[in-house]
């Protein structure tokens, strides 16, 4: 039996979002932008797919922009507004605990010629609102926070840093990649200017994804071709993937508070458990409010590659932090900015729970976690110094 811990990597194609994909891979084979018949069909699942994920997402339907996934939004959204800001030296906010699709685009600004100020988190993981209102100047044009961390969880205070961003007139972007679909988000009552998600975290296949973009506002587009997407998204629209897209929102919507309630159940015991059996360990960002399906836990002593490779092993899919800096040597910079050592950075572990793990996948887990925690320490040398 194998058993899947890798939620925040990606899920699996759900049954009910399957069956709206499938259909609209096979009939709805024309162009969106054609004015025959099967362009027109096309054209009409589009529109219902938008007006679906809005509905989910809290906002009007022409705040939808379909993109190819969340990296390609979070781009979207920083370059449009910084590159269409007017400002010849502009100043952009961060944090250190960004996805490096974040990251990364702040860097290229920097070589650009803006000036990018990444604040610091606590111990929590948490980032503190006067940190942001301390790094505000006269030339900032742009604030970007993530909604919840990828690796440990930690929901950030967006709201506030929202409210803070429209008194000083500053446009403000989200990255609600892992987020949506495991917090309520409501986009028109947050106030930022924009917020991007990604398909493939709320088992959507892998291609599709959405920016929401608050009406009026300054993004410019990353790519030029025809007018697709109200001019921000030049293209032939993935008619399937928005399909499916807006199929899981309204999914996940349904059945959020019920299944997070399921799966923060889950999570918790499965800490309590492992916690009980593993000397030694302690959960990442524990005081933080976290998403209900989270779980960073740190093993001192313990490769966390070779606790993933043994969980392998023996048929559970984990993972050692975020899938989009697998297989690099370098510690995680979120659990550095928390303040913790490299050897504890490279120590730790994410769980991350998800529609199809029940309870006895859980019992399963721990027996398979005290069971490689064991053998891993027998074989470590820093750990035996402990005994």
């Amino acid at each position: 039996m194998r058993c899947y811990f890798d939620h925040n990597a990606t899920t699996p194609v759900s049954p009910a979002v399957l069956e709206a994909f499938l259909p609209a891979v096979q009939e709805v084979y024309g162009n969106a932008s054609s004015i025959h018949y099967q362009g027109q069909i096309a054209k009409q699942r589009l529109e219902m797919a938008r007006r679906q994920l809005a509905g989910a997402a809290g906002c009007d339907p022409k705040e939808v922009i379909f993109t190819s996934g969340g990296t390609e939004s979070n781009n979207l959204a920083i370059l449009g507004l910084v590159r269409n800001s007017g400002r010849r030296n502009p100043h952009v906010i961060t944090t250190r605990i960004e996805h490096p699709s974040v990251l990364n685009t702040c860097a290229q600004l920097e070589r650009e010629g803006a000036s990018v100020t990444f604040t610091p988190v606590g111990s929590d993981g948490v980032v503190d609102p006067v940190e942001i209102q301390r790094a505000l100047k006269p030339e900032t044009v742009l604030i970007s926070v993530m909604h919840a961390n990828n690796e440990t969880g930690a929901v950030q205070p967006v709201a506030r840093i929202a409210a803070m961003a429209a008194d000083a007139g500053v446009a403000f972007h989200v990255d609600g990649v892992q987020a949506f679909g495991k917090l309520p988000v409501r986009f028109s009552a947050l106030g930022a200017t924009s917020y991007s998600l990604s398909g493939h975290k709320i088992g959507v296949p892998k291609g599709i994804g959405a920016l929401l973009v608050k009406k009026g506002s300054l993004v410019g587009p990353l790519q030029f071709g025809g007018r697709q997407e109200h001019g921000l998204r030049a293209g032939t629209e993935n008619v399937p993937g928005a399909v499916a897209l807006g199929r899981a929102a309204v999914a996940v919507e349904e059945a959020l508070e019920e299944e997070s309630e399921r799966i923060h159940n889950l999570r918790d015991l499965l800490e309590q458990g492992i916690l009980a059996r593993v000397p030694w360990a302690h959960v990442n960002a524990a005081s933080a409010q976290r998403l209900p399906n989270t779980s960073n836990i740190c093993f001192e002593g313990i490769e966390g590659e070779a606790m993933v490779i043994s969980l392998d092993l023996k048929g559970f899919a984990v993972s050692s932090g975020s899938a989009c800096s697998s297989g690099a040597v370098e510690p995680s910079h979120v659990l550095l900015a928390m303040g913790l050592g490299p050897e504890n950075a490279r120590s730790s572990v994410r769980f991350s729970l998800g529609r199809s793990n029940a309870l006895d996948q859980v019992d399963a887990l721990i027996d398979a976690v005290a069971q490689s925690a064991a053998h891993l320490r027998r074989l470590s040398p820093s750990y035996s110094s402990r005994e």
